[in-house]
């Protein structure tokens, strides 16, 4: 297993990575559950471009994790030079390649990445109710800072 900076060609592998990662710990999904699809798009559509921002607004900042040239999973940055915070955008390892060390040393580069881009502090987000990374994060040495409600509305037609 390798950790390696990300490639173009890994564009569409990312997406689905994400796609298959983040199904039944999505924002996007809940509101679809609530209202269906909006503007004719469905939650994975909007995961897709959710990854698409990440390469667009920071590539350099995406670490892939590859088993035998086979993208197993990914971890997206970005940087706010302003505050001096990273921030952990997306994170996501295959079910099947979980509880390996692969999501540890995914990690470790970020931290390394932000440190050499001189920031002082890592933050990352989670569903209150994603276990998976509510056990994990802590053992990354990260520690709960504030737990936040999301809300949604479709917007009325005039």
């Amino acid at each position: 297993m390798i950790i390696r900076k990300y490639k173009e060609s890994d564009r569409e592998q990312l997406k689905d990575i994400s796609v298959i990662c983040i199904d039944g710990m999505s924002v996007d999904q809940n509101i679809e559950g609530l209202y269906g699809h909006i503007a004719g798009k469905d939650w994975r559509y909007r995961k897709r471009c959710q990854i698409e921002t990440d390469i667009d607004t920071n590539a350099k900042g995406i670490f892939v994790a590859e088993i035998n040239r086979s993208v197993i999973g990914f971890i997206s940055t970005r940087l706010n030079h302003a505050t001096k915070v990273g921030w952990i955008s997306n994170f996501c390892v295959l079910p099947e390649n979980q509880r390996k060390g692969i999501g540890r040393k995914l990690f470790d580069r970020a931290v390394a990445y932000f440190e050499s881009e001189g920031m002082e502090c890592v933050r990352i987000e989670t569903l209150d109710y994603n276990d998976i990374c509510l056990h994990f994060y802590p053992k990354l040495g990260l520690k709960e800072v504030a737990r936040q409600v999301n809300f949604a509305m479709p917007i009325p037609r005039r």
